[in-house]
């Protein structure tokens, strides 16, 4: 037919609902238009598209007019069964099982029909809800960060196990080293392996079967430690993990999994014991307890968020934002007045740029941390930050606490101060009204494309991890 999206299908089941009507076999209908039956039973299966002169004739022959042939309804209700079924069994999320379709049969029941169908509905509503879109992630991972902010971000089932495995492996105090990780490993049943072939979606890679966790030879970009990565493989086995259902509970086990790699290399007995100390002292400062323990800056900054609220009733915020002022990862319970979208959703948004997680870029010696004063609608809070560089570009952690509470920390003597108006939009996010009135329909930038927004996350029990790769990979080190 003349238009491309005409259903060969409907138009078969149409032809046959009214040849049946007239009672009239293929063969007898093929010779009242010209044509064998076998090439009629080819138009009305939707395999074979008529010539216009054919279907004219066969709405003569049938008494029907040729723009009832053409209508896109389906005859009956079995042709709208047989129809739906028709483009369910072409689905790629069934071809891709391998199973062969169902022939549907004169003699088979509309019932029938009606469960394979109901089959094939759950089966795409499982594909739909396997592969999170943006907004349906963003939604579940501010949900789970309203949830920890409820808590203080404090998990103290996971706490009392981390204990109990470091008190096993004899770990007392000091750096968690990488021979007491093997060691936990070890008790556990797993060997560690250090590899340089790593499927590229996957951080690490366990083989349940010959006890083996996979790890890269050396610490990824970013401060993420083979120590850290180590731990988080054995907590979805001490967690009793299993594949996630969602990407909410993909989430849920992704923080558990960092909670407990943090409670192992910063003990909360000990963690406790140094903050107490320095609060104690009026000396609280990121660095000194990232250096007490070997580990990164923002471990350091994150762990705070975990233990502060609830050990020494001091509420706080946590940033890490990327060149541009994006947040990547937050936490806050102090009241920062964060930039979120209409779903709620905190990461991705910009910063003020009043804020010392962007004002700290600015900064000449950036190997100390930046301590600044931020005067905001919901109040004045004190921040310090520490910026660095990977692969990616610029990033910076900010730990930071309401005015009153910043009497306990290093810098709370900076006279560095900034005034932040944002959300409203003649803060920051507006230019001066000089220089829009002298560029305005004089510039146009070409914009930096963002190509993960359209880069579909692969299928898999896993999200984001090829299961492809991964078992080669397996079979590679069996």
């Amino acid at each position: 037919m003349t238009s491309p999206a005409f259903e060969l299908t409907t138009l078969g089941h149409r032809i046959r609902h009214h040849r049946l009507a007239r009672g009239l076999t293929l063969d007898e209908l093929g010779a009242q238009v010209g044509v064998a039956g076998s090439q009629l039973s080819l138009i009305e299966n939707g395999k074979r598209e008529p010539k216009l002169s054919l279907l004219q004739e066969i709405a003569r022959a049938t008494s029907t007019p040729i723009s009832e042939l053409l209508s896109a309804e389906p005859p009956n209700r079995r042709a709208a069964l047989e129809i739906e079924l028709d483009r369910a069994q072409a689905s790629p999320v069934f071809r891709q099982l391998g199973l062969p379709p169902v022939k549907v049969t004169k003699g088979m029941s509309d019932d029938t029909i009606e469960t394979v169908l109901g089959l094939h509905h759950e089966l795409q509503r499982r594909e739909r809800e396997a592969i999170a879109t943006p907004e349906e992630a963003r939604r579940a991972n501010t949900e789970l960060r309203l949830r920890m902010r409820d808590v203080d971000n404090y998990l103290p089932d996971v706490e009392k196990l981390a204990e109990k495995q470091l008190k096993s492996a004899g770990h007392v105090s000091g750096a968690l080293t990488h021979r007491t990780v093997s060691i936990m490993a070890e008790q556990l049943g797993f060997e560690l392996l250090y590899v340089d072939d790593l499927p590229y979606s996957a951080r690490s890679v366990t083989d349940l079967e010959n006890g083996r966790i996979y790890l890269p030879p050396a610490s990824i970009p970013g401060g993420h430690g083979l120590r850290s990565m180590a731990l988080q493989a054995m907590a979805h086995r001490l967690l009793g993990h299993r594949p996630p259902t969602d990407y909410a509970d993909f989430l849920q086990q992704r923080l558990e999994i960092n909670y407990y790699a943090a409670c192992c290399l910063m003990p909360e007995g000990n963690s406790v014991a140094f903050l107490h100390q320095a609060k104690k002292d009026r000396d609280l400062a990121v660095e000194d307890f990232r250096d007490a323990f070997g580990v990164t800056h923002e471990a350091a900054g994150m762990r705070m968020t975990n233990l502060l609220t609830r050990h020494l009733g001091i509420k706080l915020h946590f940033l890490r934002a990327d060149g541009s002022g994006a947040i990547s990862r937050v936490y806050e319970n102090d009241g920062l007045p964060l930039p979120a979208d209409v779903t709620g959703a905190v990461e991705g948004q910009r910063v003020c740029r009043r804020w010392s997680a962007r004002t700290a870029f600015a900064e000449k010696n950036r190997t100390t941390e930046h301590y600044q004063y931020t005067d905001t609608p919901a109040g004045t809070f004190w921040c310090s930050t520490q910026t660095g560089t990977t692969s990616d570009g610029d990033f910076s952690i900010t730990v930071g606490v309401p005015f009153d509470d910043a009497r306990w920390f290093r810098g709370r003597e900076t006279q560095t101060r900034a005034v932040s108006r944002c959300p409203d939009e003649s803060c920051c996010r507006r230019p001066p009204a000089e220089s829009a009135s002298r560029w305005t329909g004089k510039a146009w930038p070409s914009a930096r494309v963002h190509r993960h927004m359209f880069s579909p996350l692969p299928r898999g029990d896993f999200p984001g991890v090829d299961d492809t790769e991964v078992f080669a990979f397996l079979d590679r080190h069996a």
